[in-house]
């Protein structure tokens, strides 16, 4: 999906976190002149993709989320490769199912979790079937392991791919774009009415709660440790009472541990609760992650709205609102990315359509 059209447009993006920065480079490569403001600088500290594990599970998710989403995810999961191939930077990016774990108390939970995946696939018959897995075929999938769970379910097909990787990348390719860049530079809806020609695009996440006051924050806590005595080869689901529970293997050694999800917009650093919960998880699942390092503990809030859906609303002719991704940002970005192109395009998204996303004429 692009935007190209015969006469180049002057645009407007708001919000320089994945959905803007996306967006900007997309209306760049379609001959769009592109101006890209950002109330944060250019490592994109301030956004919640800069905390995200990026991992790309649609039928995880279902357990927790709407089949919309899944949907959404299903194809975003197909366009990732395509996006990443036009950056000149390379970034991590790996398809190699997720594995499903649970401690023998959390059987129960396990267990619901399990029927959920399989009213998913009766609704959408194209997501992979998950595989039942006893001991030993857990220590096939990862050695590492090393019978430590009886059993557990294997996601295949599902992906991650590197976030702060990916945001570098972006960077680079909006500068070699030629997209004006306007860092520390907040700017509202008001302060740049879009002319006859040119689109404004908002993009700022809880940044937009002003014009958009449904938006709600839900913090997410997330821990970055060095591990050089593990060795995961995909994502690792562990199955939580409270919350899913995640470790994401990034290059280096790296691995993101997550994440909380706590109705709040409080920014304050990691509870020491959540520590403790997070860093459990891991060590219950490779004793090699008592002797790393933590490099850092992070906090960050998702633009999240009532009924956890993502949303795009048109506030005037050529002024659009992309936002409510929740804690499915990188899952559904690229959905959103050509959704949104396809309405500017047409007036109308065939594509939003079919996933039940919202396109709202206020």
């Amino acid at each position: 999906m692009d935007a190209n059209l015969a006469t180049p447009l002057s645009t407007t993006v708001l919000g320089a976190g994945l959905m803007g920065r996306l967006l900007a480079l997309a209306l760049a490569r379609a001959g769009h002149a592109v101006q890209l403001f950002e109330a944060g600088g250019p490592d994109g500290h301030g956004a919640a993709a800069h905390v995200a594990a990026a991992m790309l599970a649609p039928l995880a998710e279902s357990a927790i989320t709407e089949t919309s989403v899944v949907q959404m995810g299903q194809y975003s999961l197909q366009r990732w490769p395509q996006l990443l191939a036009q950056l000149e930077a390379p970034v991590f990016f790996q398809q190699n199912g997720t594995l499903i774990l649970w401690h023998r108390q959390d059987a129960p939970e396990a267990a619901r979790f399990g029927q959920q995946l399989a009213v998913t696939r009766r609704q959408l018959p194209s997501l992979p079937a998950p595989q039942a897995l006893d001991a030993a075929a857990i220590a096939t999938l990862e050695p590492a392991i090393d019978h430590r769970f009886a059993n557990g379910l294997y996601l295949p097909g599902e992906g991650q791919l590197d976030n702060r990787q990916l945001l570098d990348a972006l960077l680079q390719q909006l500068q070699s774009s030629g997209v004006a860049l306007h860092w520390h530079s907040p700017r509202e809806l008001t302060d740049c009415r879009s002319n006859d020609d040119g689109w404004v695009f908002d993009c700022r996440g809880l940044g937009a709660r002003g014009p958009w006051p449904a938006l709600r924050a839900v913090r997410g806590e997330v821990l970055r440790l060095h591990a050089p005595g593990v060795t995961l080869n995909r994502p690792v689901r562990l199955v939580h009472p409270r919350y899913p529970l995640y470790i994401a293997p990034k290059p280096d050694n790296i691995f993101v541990v997550g994440a909380t999800e706590i109705e709040s917009d409080d920014m304050s650093p990691i509870s020491v609760r959540s520590s403790l919960e997070l860093l459990s998880a891991a060590y219950s699942v490779h004793s090699g992650f008592g002797e790393a390092r933590i490099l850092q503990a992070s906090t960050q809030c998702r633009p999240t709205l009532p009924n956890n859906l993502p949303a795009i609303r048109q506030l005037a002719p050529r002024v659009l609102q992309l936002n409510g991704l929740y804690r499915h940002g990188f899952l559904i970005a690229p959905a959103m990315l050509d959704a949104a192109l396809e309405y500017m395009q047409k007036g109308q998204s065939a594509l939003a359509q079919q996933w039940q996303l919202a396109i709202e004429i206020v």
